[in-house]
């Protein structure tokens, strides 16, 4: 039998594309494509089998071993710093992890700056490398809110188009990191399988290219 490749997908769109690109790179599972409520598909012929989950949860299933690889967002590996192999950066689910504020914000050095954030690590890691006093005030949802209603000072938050903020009176004005969705692996499983994983990385770089 051959050796099966477990692939953690992040439900929703991204997820779609990935699929997408896994197909056109050789690694195809029709099943997938059918409608209904399945959670997982295979195709032992390739020797892979996918699952889909929500896409914050890709590298728990991964670092934990469920899965051989998966795909997860820049933002999730520098937030939670799971313990994975990060293997390709596929140019996809582009965005932007920024600071925003209300236009006309200046920042005032003397006082601790309230920081509104659902990445409370990466706000953390950012501001302490340009030695700033930060209150962080972790939020869930929302998060244009916090400045608008006084809750903080500013956001750190995934920026795409900026319409949002704009929507709000908000406007980046600083951006910390570029983000997109990365291939990545458990280290235990990819050295028994990293033939076959790395047969797969080639795969989706000829797609890439």
């Amino acid at each position: 039998m051959k050796q099966m490749i477990n692939i953690a997908l992040p439900k929703g769109r991204l997820g779609e594309k990935v699929y997408a690109m896994f197909e056109t790179a050789g690694f195809e599972c029709p099943s997938i494509k059918e409608p209904g409520r399945k959670l997982i598909f295979e195709n032992e012929e390739v020797g892979v089998r996918y699952f889909w989950v929500k896409p914050s949860d890709v590298a728990i299933y991964v670092e934990r071993g469920a899965a051989d690889i998966g795909i997860a967002g820049k933002d999730i590996l520098l937030e939670y710093k799971p313990d994975v192999y990060e293997l390709l950066d596929l140019g996809i689910g582009k965005c932007r992890m920024a600071v925003a504020a209300k236009k006309n914000f200046r920042d005032d050095t003397e006082k601790t700056l309230r920081v509104a954030t659902k990445f409370t690590n990466i706000a953390r890691e950012y501001y302490a490398g340009k030695c700033r006093d930060i209150d962080i005030i972790h939020l869930n949802g929302s998060i244009e809110l916090a400045p608008i209603l006084g809750l903080s000072d500013v956001i750190v938050d995934i920026v795409e188009t900026g319409t949002t903020l704009l929507e709000n009176d908000l406007e980046p004005i600083e951006t910390i990191v570029p983000i997109s969705a990365r291939v990545i692996a458990n280290k235990a499983n990819f050295k028994f399988k990293s033939e076959k994983i790395e047969e797969m990385i080639k795969g989706l770089s000829s797609v890439l290219r």
